[in-house]
């Protein structure tokens, strides 16, 4: 690794490591995180057909009690916004470009800097299209939205503000990284109450 391309990747490295010693029970994807990232120059490119990297949001509406939900186009599952780096090195700029261009919602601001959480998951191949199965290492930040008024974009067939209710009563329709992370937020909406 070139001194310059170390550059490039540093602050990706470094948000990964805090999260890490904060997040002991995420340190096996951590890790597996930091040596993709430490080990592969382009990362951050989708033409890099094994892996590349994600930004997604945990995107709030203004009271901070919903969490809107994206029914993903190709995937049909319900899951956050986010999308492809595409070049991008910086994660949470990724996460709030993608945040607006799914939700329609312009404004949306990060309630905080640090990485919410982290996933490394499979894409199946896509034979019509050419893409090979692949992973996605995904970075995820706690963003909040000026209102709840959005706009369905063709990356998606629906989208959907979900209330604590909503994650414990239509839990089957979520994948569990999408679990981890409402009950992430749950557990610090009842810490800031106490």
């Amino acid at each position: 690794m070139s001194a310059q391309e170390a550059d490039f990747r540093a602050p990706l490295c470094k948000a990964l490591q805090k999260y890490a010693e904060s997040h002991p029970e995420q340190k096996i994807t951590a890790d597996r995180m930091l040596d993709f990232v430490r080990s592969t120059p382009h990362c951050f490119e989708r033409s890099h057909a094994a892996g590349h990297m994600t930004g997604s949001a945990w995107l709030l509406n203004p009271a901070g009690n919903k969490a809107l939900l994206t029914l993903h186009h190709n995937l049909q599952r319900w899951m956050q916004t986010g999308g492809h780096a595409d070049g991008d090195p910086d994660t949470l700029r990724v996460a709030l470009k993608e945040a607006e261009e799914e939700s329609g919602i312009t404004g949306i601001v990060p309630i905080s800097e640090e990485i919410f959480d982290i996933d490394i998951h499979l894409i199946p191949a896509r034979p019509a299209k050419g893409e090979p199965a692949h992973y996605h290492y995904d970075v995820r930040y706690l963003l909040r939205a000026p209102h709840e008024q959005y706009a369905i974009s063709q990356e998606s067939d629906d989208l959907a503000w979900w209330s604590d209710e909503d994650f414990v009563t239509r839990a089957a329709e979520l994948d569990a990284s999408v679990l981890r992370m409402a009950e992430l937020w749950m557990q610090q909406k009842a810490h800031a109450t106490h």
